[in-house]
């Protein structure tokens, strides 16, 4: 058993890939992959909550359930109280989930129609990541009372109601930890997973997933990389920042000097604005120029950043003869609304120019001619989508950001938090991977490498200080 840290690449698998892994398991005598989840939950269990005496099981009617009547059995030889309901029928259950029971009945396991008035800690064992359905009546108010309860919950597999493979939930449990059996499944780490779901653990149950092609993973660290001393300022290549429409200069300047921060060698600030400052007065190594004075070809440029309007008069250029190019923001509506622009991004996929969307949900629904509603009901197929069908790498923002590429290439981020959550961070974003864009890393790398650190800042920012995006910038 493990904990899952972003210290390294985790496979994530789709719930298609876990069945597959489930008939790989039948070749065990019967009831092994149940009775290895069920120890590996109630050891989890133990290591958690050393101290609590009385445990509420929520079991459900399917194998889920069964894993909860496994860890009741151990629970309840290692001295512990725990008080099962199951929402089943035995005469409906399945074929492992009903031995489980017998086996939790013969150790004296306690069943109650009814959760105990207190507990010291809970498991959900009641879906799993087979429920289709929307939780209703007694499983409704089972979860509801596992999130109103004071004591913390240990999901089985997953948080009841959430969607394993999308991380959308209409209804789930709120999991203080959460144990992945056999794999690791994408909705643990993006949409309401990362939430729902608390600190993931993971056991494989001796069921090696080799052979079973991912369906995304969860991002690694950047490799730590050192400078040579035999370089200079263009050996870490030109960025250009293309925004900051009247009232919004700040953006440009944002994401100017976090590529500059982020060890761009020379960074240039162009304003749409014509009344625009000729120096940041802050960053005077940044370098004030006009839009469409710069040798674009020979760039990493991120646009639109405080774009505005005045950005659409800017893109055809930019989309033609940028050698490496950041979309974010402003740029993405201008796109979103002009199929010529369109037209001109998806050439930029054709030569494989390096490319990076950056939108937020809302921007992806515009970009995708959607509702932002169905870009959170599956995050994954949103970004894979924009990827395949602008030909270029699409960074999906949000808790849990998606990072797709063309070849059907799927990242998860893991890391950030709700610090994030303010105006400008989206901007220091972009010159992060404007500036990795342009010491060579591809769009892929750049966008992985960029989420990954953009998060972490915000994950090691110091408790107590405020985090603004002109901190972030030149952290």
């Amino acid at each position: 058993m493990q904990r899952v840290l972003p210290d390294r690449p985790w496979p994530l698998h789709s719930i298609a890939a876990i069945r597959r892994l489930e008939q790989r398991a039948a070749a065990l005598p019967p009831h092994t992959l149940m009775q290895r989840a069920g120890l590996a939950t109630a050891r989890l269990t133990l290591a958690l909550a050393p101290h609590a005496r009385t445990l509420w099981i929520a079991c459900g009617p399917g194998n889920n359930g069964g894993d909860g009547f496994e860890a009741a059995l151990h629970l309840k030889q290692w001295g512990k109280e725990p008080v099962v309901t199951w929402l089943g029928e035995e005469a409906k259950a399945p074929e492992d989930a009903r031995a489980s029971l017998q086996r939790a009945r013969a150790a004296g396991v306690r069943f109650s129609p009814e959760p105990p008035p207190d507990w010291d800690f809970a498991l959900d064992a009641l879906l799993g990541i087979g429920s289709t359905r929307a939780p209703a009546g007694t499983l409704l108010d089972h979860m509801q009372r596992l999130n109103a309860g004071r004591a913390r919950v240990l999901a089985v597999d997953v948080p009841s109601g959430l969607a394993a493979d999308t991380g959308h939930a209409e209804t789930c449990v709120q999991a203080a930890h959460t144990l992945s059996l056999l794999a690791l499944k994408p909705g643990l780490f993006t949409g309401v997973g990362r939430d729902a779901a608390g600190a993931v653990w993971f056991d494989d149950l001796g069921v090696a997933a080799d052979g079973e092609p991912p369906a995304a993973i969860l991002s690694a660290p950047p490799a730590a990389s050192q400078r040579a001393h035999a370089s200079h300022k263009g050996s870490y290549g030109d960025v250009a920042v293309i925004g900051g429409a009247p009232g919004m200069a700040g953006a440009v300047l944002l994401a100017a000097r976090a590529a500059l921060h982020h060890g761009a060698g020379r960074v240039f600030a162009a304003f749409l604005d014509a009344q625009a400052p000729a120096l940041d007065a802050g960053q005077p190594d940044l370098m004030v120029r006009a839009w469409d004075s710069l040798d674009l070809a020979a760039m990493s440029v991120a646009c639109g950043c405080g774009g505005g309007d005045a950005v659409r008069a800017a893109l055809p250029r930019v989309l033609s003869t940028a050698r490496a190019l950041v979309l974010d923001a402003d740029a993405l509506n201008a796109i979103a609304a002009d199929s010529q622009l369109q037209a001109l991004l998806q050439a930029r996929g054709r030569r494989q120019a390096a490319t990076v969307l950056t939108p937020h949900p809302l921007e992806a629904a515009r970009l995708l001619a959607t509702k932002t509603g169905d870009v959170q009901g599956d995050r994954l197929q949103a970004a894979r989508e924009l990827a395949q069908r602008f030909g270029c790498v699409a960074l999906l923002k949000g808790s849990g950001t998606v990072i797709a590429a063309p070849d059907g290439a799927l990242h998860i981020n893991p890391t950030g938090n709700a610090r994030l959550a303010i105006a400008g961070t989206g901007d220091v974003l972009a010159g992060w991977l404007a500036a990795r864009l342009a010491a060579g890393e591809s769009a892929l790398e750049a966008a992985s490498h960029a989420a990954y650190l953009h998060g972490l800042a915000a994950d090691r920012w110091p408790e107590g200080v405020p985090l603004t995006a002109a901190a972030l910038a030149v952290s």
